[in-house]
């Protein structure tokens, strides 16, 4: 194809794809992108690699390889990757943005109705059912994610650690991470077994290791200093500029300023995926600023499992309630929206920076065995991490009561037995009975969960 313009080129490369084509490709992965990252990357998977051929293989076993290294939602970066890759900066911001529009909007609606119309009894109903599902398939992301990083038993020992610092001593996320990742580099690095990377599913051996440097590359994916120069000012401009502004403007104690620092501290934390951070999140969320309330984070949890996007979109929903519960001098609607958007802004903006600044030096990191036996500790230490969080849930929904425990250096919660939710504890059971046994998909069980709440509440069972 003759490229005689830089437009032209910045618009198909080589490759015979127009931008107008793959927007509507990327569109429609966005619609289609419920089942949490696993769901998602499966969907790209059959749309670019088996229907339209867009991508080899070799090439998006590597871009999520790449990915996974990073901190935020793996499957929007890996979609801002191969827009990158497909149509350069413009592509990459046009997928990844897309990717995370249908949920954006959503969860606004939805925060809006949860916001007016929370203590409702048909809308406590619909989110009570909510919570049992969401409970079962917390639990079964920890199976599914201990079968694949567990396989030995230094890995068991990692998760056993990381679980017990984060329940039991109240450990920060971050610390576990970096601990864990020092741990697996040198445990790499000194020739251990046990610290071999873990293997991605979708893919042969072969295409999961292939070097995108064997093929041929556009010229925007090779790597420059000037061109990294650039991309950083750039996108931390976009990212810096409105946290200082308000903390300047604002002062540290507004809840704006508040919002803008503790989500973009999340963004460059949260390894592991949305379940791993979502226990520090919450415990953040609500024990130390107070924005919301236990029941409220699992309803948040509910929404954002029940949309289109990554699942760390329950942010925009905290963000949401953080400002509708102190809008200053804003009515309380027009504060939680730009709550909610900020949020929004600060977690995925820097999702951005990570893939264009890094993607065109991916290739160096290839065949580092530290780098990748720290990813493979960190992995186990998040299985640790998810259970944390499904205790964590599973207190608060099964139980209406809860005491802490603060002596002897412990910091948990211990549930009060006889405040045991029958109705809760029914639902979940069969939630988990559901998911676990009867291999129904995940849009089903929360809408039979929803209904099965409603059904409660008109018994008179709620």
């Amino acid at each position: 194809m003759d490229k005689t313009t830089e437009a032209g080129a910045s618009l198909d490369l080589g490759h015979g794809i127009s931008f107008g084509e793959a927007f509507w490709v990327w569109l429609r992965v966005a619609v289609l992108s419920f089942g949490g990252p696993a769901g998602q990357i499966a969907v790209m998977h059959r749309i670019l690699i088996e229907e339209k051929n867009w991508i080899s293989e070799s090439r998006f076993l590597h871009a999520l390889n790449y990915c996974m290294l990073l901190p935020g939602p793996e499957a929007q970066q890996l979609a801002t990757y191969i827009g990158w890759l497909l149509h350069r900066t413009a592509g990459g911001i046009m997928a990844g943005g897309l990717f995370i529009l249908p949920g954006v909007i959503a969860i606004m609606a939805l925060s809006y109705v949860y916001a007016a119309y929370g203590n409702v009894g048909f809308v406590e109903a619909v989110f009570f059912g909510l919570k049992a599902a969401v409970l079962a398939i917390v639990v079964h992301a920890v199976v599914r994610v201990g079968k694949r990083a567990l396989r030995n038993r230094a890995m068991i020992a990692l998760a056993a650690i990381a679980f017990v610092a984060i329940f039991f001593f109240n450990v920060p996320f971050p610390i576990i991470i970096i601990a864990a990742g020092v741990i697996g580099y040198i445990g790499a690095r000194s020739g251990r077994p046990e610290f071999a990377a873990v293997e991605h599913g979708g893919g042969n051996k072969a295409a999961a290791v292939d070097s995108l440097l064997g093929e041929d590359l556009p010229e925007h994916v090779r790597p420059s200093v000037a061109r990294a120069l650039k991309v950083s000012s750039v996108w931390l401009m976009l990212w810096v500029v409105p946290v200082a502004a308000l903390l300047i403007g604002l002062g540290q104690a507004n809840v704006f300023s508040q919002i803008a620092l503790f989500f973009s501290k999340m963004a460059m934390v949260t390894f592991g995926g949305a379940y791993a951070v979502l226990a520090y999140v919450a415990q953040q969320a609500v024990e130390h600023y107070r924005w919301l309330e236990p029941r409220e984070m699992l309803d948040g949890l509910g929404m954002a499992e029940t949309t289109p996007g990554p699942l760390i979109m329950v942010l925009q929903f905290v963000g949401f309630m953080a400002a509708y519960r102190d809008p200053g001098t804003l009515s309380p609607m027009l504060a939680a929206t730009l709550g909610g958007l900020l949020a929004t802004w600060v977690t995925f903006i820097p999702c951005f920076l990570w893939i264009f600044l890094g993607a065109p030096y991916v290739e160096t990191l290839r065949g580092n065995k530290g780098l990748a036996g720290a990813l493979t500790a960190i992995t186990a230490a998040v299985v640790g991490v998810i259970l944390n969080l499904s205790i964590w849930f599973g207190l608060h929904t099964l139980f209406r009561q809860t005491t802490p425990v603060r002596s002897f250096g412990l910091s948990f919660d211990m549930p009060v037995w006889g405040s045991l939710d029958i109705a809760a504890f029914v639902l979940a059971a069969a939630a988990a009975t559901a998911v676990f046994r009867l291999n129904v998909g995940m849009l089903w069980v929360l809408a039979g969960s929803c209904a099965a709440g409603v059904t409660l509440r008109f018994a008179g069972a709620l």
